[in-house]
């Protein structure tokens, strides 16, 4: 299938002119900033109020600083759990201090959760994300302030219900427990509620900021904990210390998830790598073996003159490329379908439970989402497009072009190099001369 021969890609765009990119880079940068203000004041002003209007008992300091204490202990014995998790996670980072600021909510008075808070994060900042470039410090100051405003809005609907913290919960039966339940909803909610600014101001994906089901589970898992922390702190504190192990455990668990999903993930693009791609491919093939009726696809898919690119913009503004393109490819398939990286500028299409018309109308659509793509990337403080990009793009189908994966990549991989040697910017498929 013919697409239009593919020009040049073209340089950036003049220097002296700001160009609708860069304008959109201001404006997300100058609404940021804003956003990060209005949060900032708005967590001081409560702070300030609370701390003028709500008294603090003796208590309150000696749970404050168990708090604090079991806290800074638990983030001291995962600090380096910590930082892998942190290296290998490419969705929000839940760091696990939600046990002891939920627990804050539940035993103390608004002003010493906000400095509970910040004894958490100040300790965080200094000990497990030193050195790490990756996280800049506004941001922990920012991620400290959103965690303030959340408690916050959680202790508001304790308040609301008449149960201000857990000893009185612990008194008033069925209302208690559901006041107790409405401040766990809350938090989880706000916390979430609190990012959507952001998310619209960057333009990033929903889950690049929310994450999947299982980072959720883990909030909800943490927020769990903290419950128990603030019932083991009313009732016997003493067996308060008993916490921290499940803890733990639960922190190395998740590591080893991570590590997992990161063994089959390619780190530039966040596709499937070679590994990860080949054992989806191989359950695949052995369902399709079992069933006569059964057909899936495969394609290769190049990009064109992907090394002019990093020879006319640098490599970073490849990368960018390479990112985009991925991106492009992933929403020109269905969800189930499993997109992959070789290595380079070469990608990989698994599509199951498909026949062979509908996996070459599949390679078209990209083949032309691709075409149509322009990619921005940052040149300083200029922002630079790049177009005129295009893919050729091999097709095979099981079983006729092949019974094995290994057989159908090469049908894949052979329609690729024609559909190069014809021109570039084709589909061709590989079924039919496997």
């Amino acid at each position: 299938m013919d697409g239009a021969h593919p020009a040049q890609p073209r340089a950036g765009r003049d220097r002296g002119v700001l160009h609708p990119g860069q304008w959109t880079l201001w404006r997300q940068r100058g609404s940021l900033i804003v956003y990060v203000f209005l949060v900032e004041s708005v967590a001081l002003v409560a702070t300030v109020w609370t701390a003028v209007s709500v008294p603090v008992r003796l208590w309150d300091l000696i749970v404050f600083a168990v708090l604090g204490v079991l806290g800074v202990l638990q983030a001291e014995l995962g600090r380096q759990i910590e930082r892998v998790r942190r290296l290998v996670s490419d969705t929000p980072h839940i760091n696990l201090t939600s046990v002891w600021t939920f627990a804050g909510v539940l035993l103390l008075p608004p002003a010493l959760v906000a400095a509970l808070v910040v004894v958490l994060y100040v300790h965080l900042a200094t000990r497990s994300l030193t050195r790490m470039k990756r996280v800049p410090p506004f941001r922990t100051a920012l991620n400290a302030t959103l965690v303030v405003i959340t408690c916050y809005s959680a202790e508001f609907a304790l308040n609301r219900l008449g149960v201000p913290d857990m000893y009185a919960a612990l008194t008033s039966g069925w209302r208690g427990v559901t006041a107790i339940t409405l401040a766990a909803v809350t938090y989880f909610l706000f916390a979430a509620i609190t990012i959507v600014p952001a998310l619209t101001i960057t333009k990033r994906s929903v889950k690049a900021f929310f994450g999947g089901l299982g980072d959720n589970l883990l909030e909800v898992a943490t927020l769990c904990l903290g419950l128990l922390t603030a019932l083991t702190l009313a009732t016997l504190p003493a067996l308060a210390i008993a916490i921290v192990p499940p803890l733990l455990v639960l922190h190395r668990a998740v590591l080893i998830k991570q590590l997992e999903i990161a063994a089959t993930t390619d780190e530039k693009t966040g596709l499937f790598n070679t590994t990860g791609w080949h054992l989806l491919a191989s359950r695949e093939l052995a369902r399709a073996q079992r069933s006569t009726q059964s057909s899936f696809g495969v394609l290769m898919i190049d990009l064109d003159h992907f090394k002019l690119i990093n020879d006319a913009h640098g490599h970073l503004a490849g990368d960018a490329v390479l990112r985009s393109i991925a991106t492009t490819i992933k929403n020109a398939v269905r969800d189930y379908d499993s997109v992959g990286r070789f290595g380079g500028e070469e990608f990989v299409v698994l599509l199951p439970d498909i026949g062979p018309a509908a996996v070459l109308a599949v390679a078209e659509r990209i083949r032309a989402a691709i075409a149509a793509l322009e990619v921005e990337y940052e040149d300083g403080t200029h922002v630079r497009v790049i177009d005129a990009l295009s893919a050729s793009i091999g097709v095979a189908t099981y079983p006729d072009g092949g019974t094995a994966v290994e057989r159908l990549l090469q049908a894949a991989d052979k329609a690729l190099y024609r559909a190069k040697d014809a021109g570039r910017n084709k589909v061709v498929d590989g079924t039919a001369t496997a």
